[in-house]
């Protein structure tokens, strides 16, 4: 079983979505994370051979995947950010139909419609009208379909989009059990729904993998460092231009930055009188009197050094 992807590119006129990717993908569960137009969902339409790459190759166990035509796709499941349904029919009738699509026997169609409502959690609704679900639910029999044909490779996109924290841990619950014996890819903008579940996490930007390897390697490979500081409140603006800063807590008479930095972030204080601090900082004798303190690093620090920004820097983010 494997998934392997080689110097893969997509080109949309001057814009490469995808540019020059490898990896190779066996069993378990692989994040694809990174930001909105990170090139995720074209790298997934592609794996999905619903793209035609530019250049470069899509190989499960050696043989290129559009060559495999339906032998593939039959061992493919798959679970679009939105995906469609008949909002008057019910959990049941939506997945003997998508089986009848998928080409099942119906018997097999049935046997396999009530084993994946048992699973994903929707017994209780399965007579119920799809347009009557919540979103969590929704996402569960979308689950479903694309597991119907019990396919050795699970494509999931942002399966957890727009889902409260309840319902995404249910979904990562799920998705750890579905990912025994079969390839599970979930892409996301959310660090917790791929921290713990995954067995190796693929950082990507700008149609790239810029970071990859498991939650404590990519962790450990961070070339910053995570302090904590608390600073007057008056001065919170002018960290958030100099630095990146993952959090800002309010504390009495001040704020509780954390601030990733090579350097301890308090050692800017004694530039005070070189003029090396901020402009915007006129007090640093009441911050003199704090310390930075050294914080353990998370995957949601690393995730912010690739992606976040400075505010000062253009139309960035913290």
């Amino acid at each position: 079983m494997e998934l392997k992807i080689t110097d893969l590119t997509k080109q949309f006129k001057e814009v490469a979505a995808v540019d020059g990717v490898s990896c190779t993908m066996t069993g378990g569960v692989y994040g694809l994370l990174g930001v909105n137009g990170a090139g995720k969902t074209t790298l997934m339409r592609m794996l999905c051979t619903l793209n035609t790459p530019t250049s470069g190759q899509i190989t499960w166990d050696g043989q290129d995947i559009f060559s495999m035509a339906e032998a593939y796709r039959r061992i493919l499941g798959y679970l679009p950010q939105e995906f469609g349904y008949y909002p008057d029919f019910t959990v049941e009738d939506y997945l003997l139909y998508i089986a009848s699509i998928k080409g099942l026997r119906p018997v097999v169609a049935k046997r396999r419609t009530a084993e994946l409502i048992r699973q994903v959690g929707l017994d209780r609704a399965s007579g119920r009208k799809m347009k009557k679900l919540s979103g969590g639910m929704k996402r569960r029999a979308g689950i479903a379909q694309a597991m119907l044909n019990d396919p050795q490779i699970l494509i999931l996109d942002e399966p957890t989009a727009g889902l409260d924290p309840t319902e995404r841990i249910r979904f990562r619950n799920l998705i750890s059990e579905l990912s025994e014996e079969r390839i599970v890819l979930l892409s996301t903008h959310i660090v917790s729904d791929v921290e713990y579940i995954a067995k190796e996490i693929l950082l990507m930007k700008d149609g790239r993998f810029v970071c990859r390897g498991t939650a404590d390697e990519m962790i450990a490979s961070m070339p910053e460092k995570v302090w904590s500081l608390t600073v007057p409140k008056k001065d919170v603006e002018a960290y958030l231009r100099r630095y990146k800063v993952s959090n800002v807590k309010a504390v009495p008479n001040g704020a509780e930055l954390r601030i990733l930095s090579a350097e301890p972030p308090a050692a800017a204080r004694s530039d005070a009188g070189r003029g090396q601090a901020p402009a915007e900082i006129q007090n640093w004798q009441a911050v003199r009197q704090q310390e930075a303190h050294l914080q353990e690093t998370t995957l949601e620090d690393v995730f912010l050094y690739h992606f976040g920004e400075r505010s000062g820097d253009g139309n960035g983010e913290v």
